[in-house]
């Protein structure tokens, strides 16, 4: 398509198509910047295919959903006047539609990975397109930095496109060295109306009354509402089919069936208003007619995953203020709109920016699989504009240990490869391939299908796959026509294509859907906990429970398939009862050198666990005593501030040692800061951990005498010379200083009796530092601070006087302290002599 020809289509980037076609010729990666409907997704791409660059060359269109993929295409394709398929065709999960005359196709999820791992080069690819970049989704993330090494390594000819709406563009323009093409757009004004905060308790409620209120005050267009997820999408429907009678209401949600999504993205058959209800995923790519208000709820959800145990959770969160303002640039693409935003301007202010990458929360299993694939072994090799947090990779790498598909030295196995070759999560991949051993393949597709989607039972029906697995069949079977089991049904469908299975809809065995359960989660295996009934421990160590009342709360042995984490403890949602048999070879036998901090000490037995599930254990009776030495100077790295005695005399030659590390930074004096102190521990304690085998006994070493033995001879006076432990005072006590770590000065608290006499402030570091002195009174409360007690005689000192003369008058308070002998006590006065004393 030529210029002239796009021109007809009177979209706002006609303006920067010769600009973007110039810079395609010149550069192999640029960023463009538009606003929603402005035609960069769709127009663009049909006008760079006749750059002689793209000549006989495909285009290739990331896009994060896959109804805006299969909108896209169908709308390139119409501009064309061509059927998709055709010059302009898409790939998505489980569906292709693509030709022998495709040259721009739109790709979603994993799908351009996995181009990628099979042809590196990308042969016959002239530009990657990565559109509505501004969502930062995973797949995205993980194509674009395998799509940088292709082109740094290999084909520095290859074009990478960054597209978006909102984004930081100057950041992204830094971190891609690109230049930014921006089209304005035709984008309406956008009136703003701030209700209250919306209550996260009450969001479907509050927003229903809020649609309700916007259809009173916009008489015409139609209303895009934005909710954080289904349920609530649900819930407000409910409501709004209530007070709403005359509204034609239509959800918009990602495990919609297509027919009804196309239904609340085209017009009202019958020409009535609608009211769209969505999730995130119409706030871009996707253009729905008759939009001219919008109402935000303000909040959306995300799946969170933690490194810790293993587990996501779901959970709904504000917005970012990008995301607000593209879900409001949605009332302004046909005429000047209105939206309203359930929050408060303060609220506002506080908003972030723009909104977190999904590769900062989410699972990495599958991005260190792909990268293992690629043949890289340390993820952080990679250029990626956001690093993958390293306690997820190692959370995905220790998963994938236990899938056997990568080896001990993080590279991909055979078992790897061929998980990697399943359009699925890895855990679903070694399900799908142990399921065709053990001749279970039609189960493990339905079980497939039921964790893809969402849970088509209520809560009140408990946690038992089992039952989900039978409803699911009984509805095939009987073509019942359930809405929740039809979409799961047609995902069981597209694996059973994948594996090349039969369907079945005959009665099976439950304790089979837990063994594969257990395939796919062998740190989910469940053991109930003795006395505890519906609590139980995960082979993974974390803590699980279900409800007293569940039909599975009696259950031994539990294969679980999806819990979340509250509080340190997995609330279970679903799972399958397991017949122990069958974990007979997952056994291990495992010989356990380890501190026990509840027995307190060391353990030395040999166990036959399933995980961290420990089934038997029997003592060892001789254990070599530098493997005992090594846990116990673990324990110490890990736990060393509560097992040492850490007393006062300890800290003080620490801060001691510190302060001179600070007043001399040249003469390295070492860190022996607590921390650096339990990190080194393997060198200076483990000499004297001869026979240490528990807390008592760690707590019993002289931490004060070992530690001075750290410093070598010379070290140890000069430690004395310039940080003393004490310093004489005219009475003759020796006062201890207080030294803190920082180098402040060290405090000398002393009784101001005892230091008459003395002129000048003590000092430390060879004259060089005084000390802070904390005068105190006889009965030892400050009564002043001072670091110059010249001063303080000469000044503070007779107001100091006044008030302790008449406090204590026992004691001697002079006009003159320096003159004045000190003393330790109350100085009495000398009786009269009479004479009539006896000797004894």
């Amino acid at each position: 398509m030529n210029t002239e020809q796009a021109r007809r289509f009177g979209l706002p980037v006609t303006d920067i198509i010769e600009q973007t076609q110039q810079l395609l010729s010149e550069r192999n990666t640029i960023i463009v910047s538009a606003p929603p409907g402005a035609g960069k997704s769709t127009l663009l791409p049909l006008t760079w295919l006749q750059l002689p660059v793209f000549s006989g060359k495909k285009i290739l269109i990331l896009e994060p959903r896959r109804l805006a993929a299969r909108s896209i295409a169908m709308r390139m394709a119409d501009m064309l006047g061509e059927d998709v398929g055709q010059t302009v065709g898409y790939r998505i999960r489980f569906e292709s539609r693509v030709g022998p005359q495709t040259r721009i196709e739109i790709l979603t999820e994993g799908i351009l990975t996995r181009m990628l791992q099979s042809d590196n080069a990308l042969e016959g690819v002239a530009a990657v397109v990565f559109d509505e970049f501004h969502e930062r989704s995973l797949f995205a993330d993980v194509a674009m930095a395998l799509c940088r090494e292709c082109q740094q390594v290999l084909r520095p000819d290859l074009r990478i496109v960054v597209m978006s709406a909102t984004i930081d563009m100057h950041k992204l323009s830094g971190l891609l060295d690109a230049p930014v093409v921006e089209s304005r757009g035709r984008q309406f004004p956008v009136e703003i109306i701030h209700t209250q905060n919306c209550d996260k308790l009450a969001i479907a409620r509050q927003t229903a009354h809020t649609v309700a209120e916007a259809w009173r005050r916009q008489p015409d267009g139609d209303i895009l509402v934005f909710l954080p997820g289904e349920a609530e999408i649900r819930q407000c429907e409910e409501l709004l089919r209530t007070s709403l009678s005359q509204a034609s209401v239509h959800p918009l949600y990602g495990m919609l069936p297509h027919a009804r999504q196309l239904q609340a993205i085209m017009p009202d058959k019958h020409g009535r208003r609608k009211v769209v209800l969505a999730t995130s995923i119409a706030e871009t790519s996707l253009t729905i007619e008759g939009i001219t208000t919008v109402v935000d709820c303000g909040f959306c959800r995300m799946q969170v995953f933690n490194p810790d145990n293993g587990l996501s959770r779901l959970e709904t969160v504000p917005i970012s203020l990008d995301m607000a303002d593209q879900r409001a640039g949605r009332a302004g693409r046909l005429q000047p709109g209105v939206c309203y935003r359930m929050w408060t301007p303060a609220n506002e202010s506080r908003m972030a920016q723009h909104r977190r990458p999904e590769i900062e929360y989410a699972d990495l299993a599958s991005l260190v699989l792909d990268l293992a694939l690629w043949g890289e072994t340390d993820a952080a090799r990679l250029t990626w504009l956001t690093p993958p947090p390293k306690a997820h990779i190692v959370s995905a790498v220790e998963l994938l240990h236990d899938l056997d598909a990568l080896d001990s030295s993080q590279r991909i196995t055979p078992h790897g490869r061929h998980l990697a070759t399943l359009p699925c999560h890895p855990r679903i991949a070694q399900m799908l391939t142990a399921a065709a051993e053990l001749s279970l393949l039609p189960l493990a597709t339905d079980i497939a299908a039921i964790l893809d989607g969402r849970d088509p039972l209520p809560k009140e029906a408990g946690i038992d796959i089992n039952l989900r697995i039978e409803a699911l069949r009984r509805n095939r079977a009987q073509h019942k026509g359930n809405r929740a089991f039809d979409a799961i049904e047609k995902t069981a469908s597209q694996y059973r294509a994948l594996v090349k299975c039969p369907v079945d809809n005959e009665a099976y065995d439950c304790y089979d859907a837990g063994l594969l359960l257990v395939q796919a989660f062998p740190e989910r295996i469940a053991a109930a906990r003795p006395g505890n009934n519906a609590h139980f421990q995960l082979s993974n160590g974390t803590p699980a429970m279900t409800l007293h009342t569940d039909a599975l709360a009696h259950e031994s042995w539990l294969a679980v398939a999806s819990l979340n984490a509250t509080d340190g403890v997995g609330r279970i949602f679903m799972a399958s009862p397991l017949n122990p048999q069958d974990l007979r070879p997952m056994l291990k036998e495992r010989r356990n050198v380890s501190w026990n901090t509840k027995q307190g000490g060391v353990v030395a037995v040999n166990e036959l666990r399933i995980g961290s599930i420990v089934l038997q254990s029997k003592p060892i009776a001789n254990v070599d005593a530098s493997e005992v030495e090594a846990v116990v100077v673990a324990a110490v790295e890990k736990d060393g501030g509560v097992l040492l005695n850490f007393s006062d005399d300890v800290v003080q030659w620490q801060n001691r040692v510190m302060c001179l590390r600070l007043w001399h930074p040249d003469d390295e004096w070492p860190d022996v800061s607590t921390p650096a102190l339990l990190a080194s521990a393997s060198v200076w304690l483990a000499p004297y951990l001869a026979g240490v085998r528990t807390a008592d006994a760690l707590k019993k070493l002289d931490l004060a005498g070992i530690l001075q033995f750290t410093l070598d001879y010379d070290r140890r006076q000069l430690l004395d010379r310039l940080a003393p432990t004490h310093v004489s005072v005219p009475s003759g006590s020796k006062i201890r200083l207080k030294y803190e770590s920082d180098g402040r000065p060290p405090v000398l608290a002393v009784r101001l009796q005892e230091v008459f006499g003395l002129s000048a402030t003590p000092t430390v570091d060879d004259g060089r530092r005084g000390v802070l002195m904390h005068l105190l009174s006889p009965g030892f409360k400050p009564v002043q601070i001072t670091s110059d007690l010249e001063s303080f005689w000469d000044n503070a000192y007779f107001e100091v006087r006044k008030e302790l003369k008449a406090r204590y008058p026992k004691h001697v308070w002079p006009d003159n302290p320096r003159t004045e002998p000190a003393v330790r006590g109350v100085r009495r006065k000398s009786a009269p002599d009479t004479g009539n004393r006896q000797p004894r």
